[in-house]
């Protein structure tokens, strides 16, 4: 138990506000979208930084979601405390990404199966190699039987996760070569800390733009197309 060090600096809950079973989003707005729409008698447990999370029912089993924030640093640090500080067992993170591929489209599914990053997150762990950052394969199954359920288009393998956004460096495109699906900002973290951890992750994404041809998603369409990839992650949740 790890409820001696709750709250921690990033998060307010106290031990046992927060399930064991979460969904988080970078944006803490799309949490409050997810507690409003999937959640019974949602409790509102975090605040800090406006990092919103979420305690409610889903069809009789006990869910948090929660915000993240951008980028690999800062997933890294609060699901680092979920895990080891309120014993978070499972963590599915819904996000948006660029497609890298022709075949796959706006408003397509991305699931992670695995991440490759330029991130220096795995330098702490002192591996004499490259850690190969991956998500748990038996919720990455639940989650492809739950898109083909819902009849939603997905594809699943790599990402690519980088620490910068606006990149200048030309040689990014070259994984577009090695079959990387799309790109995303904070898989890479949250898998070495479930594996580290001894816990659960998995990454679901909605194409929002397209790194090769430029095409991107309105507002609109964002609200209307990302919900998909919140039923495929409730029910997997639903199957935990």
């Amino acid at each position: 138990m790890a409820k001696n060090q709750c709250p921690t600096p990033h998060i307010g809950a106290q031990y046992g506000e927060i399930a064991k079973t979460m969904i988080m989003a970078g944006d803490p707005l799309r949490a409050k979208l997810m507690a409003e729409r999937y959640l019974e008698n949602p409790v509102l447990v975090n605040n800090v930084r406006g990092m919103l999370a979420y305690t409610g029912d889903y069809k009789g089993k006990k869910v948090t979601v929660m915000g993240h924030g951008m980028g690999i640093p800062s997933i890294g640090i609060y699901t680092y405390e979920l895990f080891n500080f309120y014993d978070v067992e499972t963590i599915i993170r819904v996000g948006s990404c660029g497609a890298r591929q022709m075949y796959v489209k706006l408003g397509d599914i991305v699931i992670a199966q695995g991440s490759c990053t330029d991130s220096n997150w795995g330098q702490q762990y002192n591996l004499p190699g490259h850690y190969a950052a991956i998500a748990d394969f038996d919720l990455c199954r639940k989650a492809v039987d739950a898109a083909e359920e819902f009849g939603y288009k997905y594809h699943v393998g790599n990402v690519f996760s980088a620490d910068i956004f606006y990149c200048e460096d030309e040689r990014k495109g070259n994984w577009t070569k090695m079959g990387v699906l799309a790109d995303e900002m904070e898989a890479p973290s949250l898998y070495m800390n479930a594996a580290r951890a001894g816990k659960k992750a998995l990454v679901i994404c909605t194409v929002s733009d397209h790194i090769l041809t430029g095409e991107a998603t309105s507002a609109e369409e964002r609200q209307n197309t990302f919900t998909k990839m919140m039923d495929v992650a409730f029910r997997v949740v639903e199957q935990i």
